[in-house]
Parts: C-alpha cells; sequence; structure tokens
C-alpha cells in the first residue's frame, strides 16, 4: 500500500537547530545539495575560500582516491541578493552530478557489498532504493556538508575560532603525537594526506597503495581541533556537546567510532593521571594545566581546545572476492566489486569532518545566543 511506502520515508537528513542544514540527493542522481537556514543577513560568502575548501574533499583521480572526478562546483539556487549577499532566506545549493558509471552497480541490486547499506537500505525501503553508487549512504553527499561548513567557518573566524583536522591514523601507522592543550594546527600539512609528520606520511601512503594493489582498502583516524571556542556551550546529560558532535560525526558515511580527548585510553588511567588540573592566568583567568577532557567536562564547554577524533572503516567496496547471497533467489553467491572505489575514505574525509564540527559549534553558538557577529 503507498501509506505503507510512506511510513518509510527518509526525516533524518538534517544537522543543527538555530544554523540547520538539510541534504539532499544521491550519488547519481542528476544534482546533490543543502538547504541552509540560519544565515545572518548582510553575510557575503567568500566563495573562493568555499571552492578551495571543498576541492579537498573531491575526488582527483589520484593515487589516494576513486578516478571518478567532480568538480564539486555549488550553483547557489537563492538565498543571495544582487550583491551576492545573504538576504535572510534560506540558502538553497545545489551540485550537478557528472562523472558517473550507474552501470558499475547493476548486479549489486541483487547481491549486496558485505560491509555496505545494500541490504539495510533494501530492506528499509522494500527494494526502491537507489542502489547506484550507494544511493543517499554514498559519500557523495558530504560535499553539501562542506559548502555549509566552509561557510560556518567563515562565520566563526571573527569570533577567534578555528577548525583543523588532521589524519591521525591510517591502517594502523600513527602521525607524530600533538599537544591537545596548545595544538599546533600550522603544522599539519596541506596536501591530500594532512599529517604533521611526513614521514610516517609516506608510510601512510604505501599501505594505501599496496591495499589498492591487491584490491583492499583500509581505514583510519581523523583527529579534529577546534581553538578558541568559549566555555560554557552545552547542556548536561542528553544536551552535551559530545551528544550534539558525535551525533553529526556518525552522519558521516564510514564513521564506526567518536572519541573526545583521551577517550577510549583514560579507561586505562587512575584518576591522578587523567584528570585536568586547574590554574589561574594572567591573560586568561581560569584555565586548565592539560587537556585529557579534549574541552568538554560535563557535556559543556570548558574552554580549552575541542579534540574529537572519528574513526572510519576501510572502504566496503573491494574488488577481492567476498561471501554475499542474491536477494531474488535466496542464495549463497560469492561478489567481486568493479567500478571505481577509494582504497581508503580517511584523506578525503578530513575536510567533512572539519565541517561537520564547524556546524555543530556555529549552530551551538547561536543557539545558546552568544557571538552572533560575522562581521
Amino acid at each position: 500500500m503507498i501509506t505503507d511506502a510512506w511510513e518509510v520515508t527518509s526525516v533524518s537528513n538534517r544537522i543543527g537547530e538555530r544554523y540547520s542544514v538539510l541534504v539532499f540527493g544521491q550519488s547519481h542522481a542528476p544534482s546533490i545539495g543543502c538547504v541552509i537556514e540560519g544565515l545572518p543577513a548582510g553575510f557575503k560568502p567568500d566563495m573562493d575560500r568555499v571552492l578551495s575548501f571543498m576541492a579537498r574533499r573531491a575526488p582527483n583521480g589520484g593515487a589516494l582516491s576513486t578516478a571518478r572526478k567532480e568538480a564539486d562546483i555549488p550553483e547557489i539556487l537563492s538565498g543571495l541578493n544582487e550583491r551576492g549577499e545573504t538576504c535572510g532566506a534560506p540558502l538553497c545549493m545545489r551540485i550537478v552530478n557528472g562523472d558517473h558509471r550507474s552501470k558499475d552497480y547493476d548486479a549489486l541490486r541483487d547481491v549486496p557489498r558485505p560491509g555496505h547499506a545494500d541490504y539495510t537500505a533494501h530492506v528499509k525501503y522494500r527494494g526502491a532504493n537507489d542502489i547506484r553508487g550507494g544511493g543517499q549512504f554514498s559519500g557523495r553527499l558530504t560535499a553539501p556538508l562542506c559548502f555549509a561548513g566552509a561557510l560556518a567557518m567563515q562565520l566563526l573566524a571573527p569570533m577567534g575560532i578555528r577548525v583543523a583536522a588532521r589524519v591521525r591514523s591510517i591502517a594502523g601507522i600513527e602521525d607524530a603525537p600533538m599537544d591537545m592543550l596548545r595544538p599546533d594546527l600550522d603544522a599539519i600539512s596541506s596536501d591530500d594526506l594532512p599529517v604533521t609528520d611526513a614521514e610516517r606520511g609516506r608510510d601512510m601512503r604505501a599501505a594505501i597503495a599496496e591495499a589498492r594493489a591487491e584490491g583492499d582498502s583500509v581505514g583510519g583516524v581523523i583527529e579534529c581541533f577546534a581553538t578558541g571556542v568559549p566555555a560554557g556551550l552545552g547542556e548536561p546529560m542528553f544536551g552535551g556537546v559530545e551528544n550534539k558532535l558525535a551525533g553529526a560525526l556518525f552522519g558521516i558515511p564510514a564513521v564506526r567510532g567518536v572519541e573526545f580527548g583521551l577517550g577510549f585510553a583514560a579507561a586505562g588511567l587512575r584518576g591522578s593521571r587523567h584528570n585536568d588540573g586547574f590554574a589561574v592566568s594572567e591573560d586568561k583567568g581560569i584555565t586548565a594545566l592539560s587537556n585529557n577532557h579534549g574541552g568538554i567536562l560535563g557535556g559543556i564547554t570548558s574552554g580549552m581546545p575541542l579534540v574529537v577524533r572519528a574513526a572510519f572503516k576501510p572502504t566496503p567496496s573491494i574488488g577481492l572476492p567476498q561471501r554475499s547471497v542474491s536477494l531474488s533467489r535466496g542464495t549463497d553467491e560469492t561478489l567481486s566489486v568493479a567500478g571505481r572505489h577509494d582504497p581508503c575514505i580517511v584523506p578525503r574525509a578530513v575536510p567533512v569532518v572539519e565541517a561537520v564540527a564547524a556546524i555543530v559549534i556555529y549552530d551551538l553558538i547561536l543557539t545558546e545566543g552568544s557571538g552572533t557577529s560575522w562581521s
């Protein structure tokens, strides 16, 4: 019945309360995009900076990414006046999809990829899901998130808030440690594999190349910092900053875990080692002496840098044979995925993590009524 189909229509593509971002589209649909509410009237986005930021996420056909090439040029349909300023209306943006090969996905309509949403989407949407390119479950939909995040970063910058991320690890290869109390964000390289230690970056590249050559994939961890965030944002229990950040980060395809500060490592420490002492500073007032808490205590920001990590699983679309099933015949099958896929999604996901963090932080500031000036 039609009413039954309505019951499973997606209603979960929006994040934010005051700075609200609704993402729409599918990987091989004519276009993808977003609708943003909460932009202050009179704000003129620096589109060169937006394009530069989005280019970090876009596939470039290089050794670290899929061979699919998309320019990711945003077309703003509404929300700006004739001077290119926000006019108080919702801003609607779309990106036209171009370089896609939908036939590569024909076999996946019946034989779902292990580790992917093919099977669960088939059950949820009763076979009506768009399988091409992963449909609405594709990492392609992170391009609109980067657009919205780039605008949020421009609005946060005059407040002294900066968001930056790096590759913390790939295939178990760790980048050099970074001081969580005073992170040197300028030390993060600006190339397609943002790390602080070039030698470890080369090892990561080699691990990705090895996995690609073998028809396999690898995962990793992205570490994101937000400096200049004021103390006092967030609420206890279910309204905490961790809750909001984790919920948004889990909306990024392939994220399997999120931690703050020392994260799970804190469980192996005594309180005397984990607790961050406080002191009075002449220029900063009350400050912490270390930042194991990652800038959040009781769900509320402490004024120290926010430190959050997101763990990404290996890309599920691999060329090696995997066990699966035929949905139509109910038989066991062997699947080898063809087409163009990232051997490791982590490098391209770095700006996505930054974008999501910026969206959440700006939304928190608007929601709590402080620092709303963008000029």
